[in-house]
């Protein structure tokens, strides 16, 4: 019986990689958020710009770079020593976010946009390693936990920067202490990134190919190449559609819906942000340790239970007219503990369903290819989420309201959670 997943934490093998990848998860969206708000809320009117339209953008632009150097990044994960690879990742993250600094002083919205596609490039090179560099340095039986934490610290990290970006930017001296976190957090990125124990490449004698459309295509086929692997693969891609498309409702769905004001947003965003925590590090507990898909299904089949009774409990949610409700407000009405805890439900639900499926993809894609698989999955993945993103902005288009989006959502996971029990039958 393996040891609880903590003990991971205490060894180097994993710790400097886990610390690497927190503080870059949390610097991405520190960065991220802080130039959404410095251009809705300041810039745009100075500038005559269309805030909606820009951060709306800015959204495609950090997504972007996965579709475009996903294939180059696979190829150079699998080709070279991947700590030495994760470094200079890290060394060009403090050489971008010194760049920030330069746009959030000059308030250069366009500026900041190129920094923006910058730092999702440095994203789209550094997920291959990532993940790809994990079974080199687990047991199998630690695989579960690993990506349990990761998962975890992943979320939690979310939450963390895009709370203080939000938060702090407009402050008095906000531009100088976001400033002064992206470039600290990038460095000390790169400080833990030195820790991490060599990887062997896995593939050294590899030509690396520029033709972006082949080798795309010729990663996706690694993936296919085992049905386990292209179903984890199809499987995480459905889940970030669907941690996407409430992340990026809640300001809708809290201000329209439940009358609600930003503290509310910030309490949602923090109960799912937990609740996928919570859920990954419970996954390993009920798996012991093992690589197995005997609960993915399970996981969402149980997304899509809450999912439903979250659009029944806010279907006909009319939001009084005048000031609206914050946090405590809303906390302090017995009804709304429904949604908050079908919102915990759904994320906890969510993290035993995906955790499984990241170990499985680790676990049996070919060593002198997983890199590049891994890649292949990051494209599919933005391809997903912007796919689901625009089937949502259609919907809310033709007057569809959240509660309807939530509840089609919670239909269309279930057949996916219907088909993940195949899954089960070739994994265990």
């Amino acid at each position: 019986m393996p040891k609880r997943q903590f003990h991971l934490l205490q060894s180097r093998r994993f710790l400097s990689l886990f610390v690497t990848q927190f503080l870059g998860a949390m610097n991405d969206n520190l960065f991220k958020q802080a130039l959404v708000v410095l251009v809705t809320f300041r810039l745009a009117q100075a500038l005559d710009i269309n805030g909606q339209i820009f951060v709306t953008v800015a959204a495609g632009v950090f997504i972007l770079p996965f579709f475009l150097f996903s294939a180059t990044a696979g190829q150079l994960a699998d080709k070279y020593e991947k700590s030495r690879s994760i470094r200079i990742i890290k060394a060009f993250e403090i050489v971008i976010m010194a760049l920030a600094v330069v746009g959030f002083f000059l308030e250069q919205p366009y500026f900041l946009m190129a920094v923006l596609f910058l730092m999702g490039t440095q994203s789209a090179f550094f997920g291959p390693l990532k993940y790809g560099i994990l079974p080199d340095h687990l047991r199998d039986d630690e695989l579960i936990g690993g990506n349990a934490l990761i998962e975890g610290a992943t979320f939690l990290a979310i939450l963390i920067g895009t709370i203080a970006g939000g938060l702090v930017i407009l402050t008095e001296n906000g531009i100088s202490v976001i400033s002064v976190g992206v470039v600290m957090f990038a460095v000390l990125g790169w400080g833990t990134s030195r820790s991490i124990p060599e990887a062997p490449a896995a593939a050294p004698d590899l030509k690396v190919s520029v033709n972006i459309a082949r080798e795309t295509w010729r990663m996706i086929g690694f993936a296919r190449q085992k049905k386990t692997v292209f179903m984890s693969v199809l499987g995480i891609s459905w889940f970030w559609v669907v941690g996407a498309t409430f992340f990026s409702q809640f300001p809708n769905f809290t201000k329209i819906v439940l009358g609600g004001d930003e503290t509310v947003v910030t309490l949602f965003m923090a109960m799912f942000s937990i609740g996928i925590g919570l859920g990954s590090l419970w996954c390993n507990k009920l798996l012991g340790g093992k690589i197995s898909a005997r609960y993915v299904a399970v996981g969402g089949l149980a997304m899509t239970t809450f999912m439903i009774d979250l659009a029944i409990a806010t279907w006909n949610s009319t939001p009084a007219r005048g000031t609206m409700i914050n946090a405590s407000t809303f906390i302090a009405e017995l009804e709304n503990w429904r949604i908050l805890f079908d919102l915990l439900a759904i994320s906890m639900a969510a993290g035993i369903y995906t955790v499984p499926l990241y170990a499985i993809l680790q676990h049996d894609s070919e060593r002198q290819h997983r890199s590049r698989t891994i890649a292949a999955n990051n494209i599919l993945n933005a391809l997903f989420m912007v796919t689901g993103s625009l089937v949502v902005t259609w919907m809310l288009g033709a007057s569809w309201s959240i509660p309807q989006v939530f509840l089609v959502l919670a239909v269309v996971n279930a057949g996916v959670a219907w088909r993940m029990m195949r899954l089960r039958k070739l994994v265990g």
